[in-house]
This record gives C-alpha cells, sequence and structure tokens, in this order.
C-alpha cells in the first residue's frame, strides 16, 4: 500500500506535479472508509434482526454497476497455483458452494488486487490485515474459520472458478464492488457506501464516485504471490481478541452449524456451514463461551438456536482453536467441551452440562462427566 500513485490516470506529470498527486491520492485514501488499513472485521452495529430491516431500507444505487474488465494475469506458474487456491479458498470460506456466490466473491478479491487501496496480490487481498490482532479483511482470516476443511470436490470445484476468474470471466452482477457483507449485519461503513448487488445472502458496495468506478481498478498485476500456507500459519498464531466471534452469550449466534438436512447416516461427512444469526435451525451448533457467561444466559442463548421440537444440540468452547470443524466430536474437542446442551423434546426433559471447572456452581444443569472432559 506503499505506492497509491498506481492509478496512472493523469498521464506522465513531472516529479514535482507527481509528488503532488501522490500526496493527494494517499489524502483521499485516509478518508475512504473500510480502506486495507481500517479495521475490516465485520462487526455489525445493530442486532441481527434491525440489521436486516436497516439492510433493506437501503436503496440500490440508481446506475447499473458497470462491469470491470477481465482480470489480467501476469506471473509464473507458481503464481498462478497460489493465486489460484487463495480465490478458491476465499470463495468456500465466504459464500459456501454456490457457484453465482463464489463467483461474486471472486470478482471482489480480484477487484481489490487493482485498486490502490488494498494489497496487489491475489493472496496479500485475501489475508491482508489476518497478521495484525484486528482488522482481517476477510473474517474468514481471523475467526477460527482456517481450521475448517473441504471436500475434494468443493475443493475442485473452486479452483475451476477461480482459474476462469483468473482467466478473465467477468462477474458483471457486482460491477467494480471491492466491499460487502451478510444482509444480517450492518458494519459501520454500509452507509457510506454504493449498494449496488445482492447476490444470495450477500450485499455488495463499491465506492462513491471515480473510486468505484471500473477506471479506479487499474493498479497493474505482476505476480509475486506470498505463500498462501506461510499467510495461513502467520495468521492461526495471532493472539486475537475474543470478541472477534460471536460469543453465545452476547448474540446467540453459532460459529458453525450443521443444520438437520446437512447430517448424512455418517456424521464424519456432515457439512459444516457459518450459522444464519437471523434463521436458527435445528441441527448441531458449535458455539465460543466465556468462564464469564452467566451459566443462565447461556442455557436461554441456547434454547434460540434449537427451536421446535426435531433434533438439535448445542456444544460450547471457550477457545475457538479447539471448536471441531465437523461431526463427529473427537477426543480432544470433548476434552476441551465447556457447555452442551438438548433441549426438551419427544417427551424427554432438556439437558444442560457444564464444565464446573469453569463454571463455578451454575444454577442450573449438571457438570459435565469426567469422562467427556
Amino acid at each position: 500500500m506503499a505506492t497509491f500513485a498506481l492509478l496512472a490516470m493523469f498521464g506522465h506529470p513531472d516529479a514535482t506535479a507527481k509528488i503532488a498527486r501522490e500526496r493527494a491520492e494517499t489524502s483521499l485514501i485516509d478518508t475512504l472508509p473500510a480502506t486495507g488499513d481500517d479495521v475490516g472485521t465485520i462487526v455489525s452495529a445493530l442486532a441481527p434482526d434491525d440489521a436486516k430491516a436497516r439492510n433493506e431500507s437501503v436503496p440500490f444505487a440508481d446506475d447499473a454497476p458497470p462491469p470491470a474488465k477481465p482480470f489480467a494475469f501476469r506471473g509464473n506458474g507458481i503464481d498462478r497455483q497460489r493465486a489460484r487456491d487463495c480465490l478458491a479458498l476465499a470463495a468456500m470460506a465466504e459464500a459456501g458452494s454456490g457457484d453465482e456466490d463464489q463467483r461474486a466473491v471472486m470478482q471482489v478479491v480480484l477487484n481489490r488486487v487493482r485498486h490502490p487501496a488494498f494489497a496487489k496480490t491475489v493472496c496479500g487481498v485475501v489475508f491482508e490485515g489476518s497478521e495484525r490482532p484486528t482488522g482481517c479483511q476477510f473474517t474468514f482470516t481471523c475467526d477460527g474459520s482456517l481450521n475448517r476443511t473441504y471436500s475434494e470436490s468443493m475443493w475442485r470445484s473452486a479452483r475451476e472458478r477461480a482459474q476462469e476468474a483468473l482467466g478473465g470471466y467477468v462477474d458483471t452482477k457486482v460491477g467494480s464492488a471491492t466491499h460487502y457483507h451478510a444482509n444480517y449485519v450492518y458494519p459501520y461503513w454500509s452507509g457510506s457506501l454504493d449498494k449496488i448487488a445482492e447476490v444470495g445472502p450477500h450485499l455488495f458496495f463499491r465506492w462513491r464516485g471515480a473510486w468505484g468506478m471500473p477506471q479506479a481498478l487499474s493498479a497493474r498485476y505482476s505476480g509475486g504471490e506470498p505463500d498462501p500456507l506461510a499467510l495461513r500459519e502467520t495468521a492461526q498464531e495471532v493472539e486475537r481478541p475474543e470478541d472477534l466471534l460471536p460469543r453465545l452469550a452476547q448474540q446467540g449466534t453459532a460459529v458453525r452449524s450443521i443444520t438437520a438436512s446437512d447430517i448424512p447416516r455418517d456424521p464424519s461427512l456432515a457439512v459444516t456451514r457459518p450459522s444464519t444469526p437471523d434463521s436458527p435451525a435445528p441441527g448441531v451448533h458449535f458455539v465460543l463461551v466465556s468462564g464469564g457467561d452467566a451459566p443462565g444466559a447461556l442455557v436461554e442463548k441456547a434454547r434460540t438456536l434449537c427451536p421446535g421440537d426435531r433434533y438439535c444440540q448445542v456444544y460450547g468452547w471457550d477457545d475457538a482453536t479447539a471448536i471441531p470443524a465437523r461431526l463427529p466430536l473427537g477426543e480432544d474437542a470433548r476434552r476441551a467441551l465447556r457447555f452442551s446442551y438438548l433441549p426438551a423434546r419427544s417427551g424427554n426433559p432438556e439437558v444442560v452440562y457444564f464444565d464446573c471447572r469453569v463454571f463455578i456452581a451454575p444454577e442450573s444443569g449438571a457438570c459435565l462427566p469426567r469422562a467427556i472432559r
């Protein structure tokens, strides 16, 4: 981000004019919301229902989003492989397995690569800010989701889409968008950008004025992709504030959810999805808890995740890195378990367990058996 003069819109000025222009562009970037140096982790300023209502009340920009130019890949074989895998990872982590959803996320990543406010490589954009305690531009790089695993078929499909995007495929729906967020959150910067598209549960935005136009995406990509495995390792080693993840007592949301329709006969094959806070569904929910949470509040929040009379279970850990990627729970995950909730169902009573080493004398429920701990 040191060279903001990459927006070469003004020909070839002399040295004095060039310095003045660089200072002006740097000043402009500093005033823009949600730039590469801002705290990019999306924290909603409103509760899920309120955020959704606010988002629905904001109209889309009047002008149709002009499409970005095809991405021009310039790099060697290693660069292409790394860019492909980072693009595929971001698409899966942020958008699940949907074709349209993944392509929209990939377009945003490639738009950012060519915008002066962000890193100049694909992997650099995807992992931007993940080396800091706060400031991840893509939430999955700092909320524990880097521990998630994906099936071979999912990787194969995402990589194919990534290859197409690197080869010049343009998702015209999202135009020159450089930002997006789920429709059930409302980050502080949302009202400062133009809402231009909706794909699945995500809303897409561009900066207002010239910086939101395709002409602003003029930085030349020249390869030099960093090692994504090293970026991943660095991101996982960073100690982050606990409130970067949705804690059960705060929001009643799950870090990961496996809905009932996703649970096959072999639970080890179950699909893991980010939770949708505004529409909890029966299934298995992995949540983050804290020893400072009131046990009664945890039980009440768990009930909101398990409505109705169908099978549902809530498991809670106080360490985000201990939250497993899928069922069944491994031995390490069971040992680290701090909270378990099974709602009343089919005439059976509600069952609540706490790790009594963390939750001293809970007013309800029982202590987790030693065999589980």
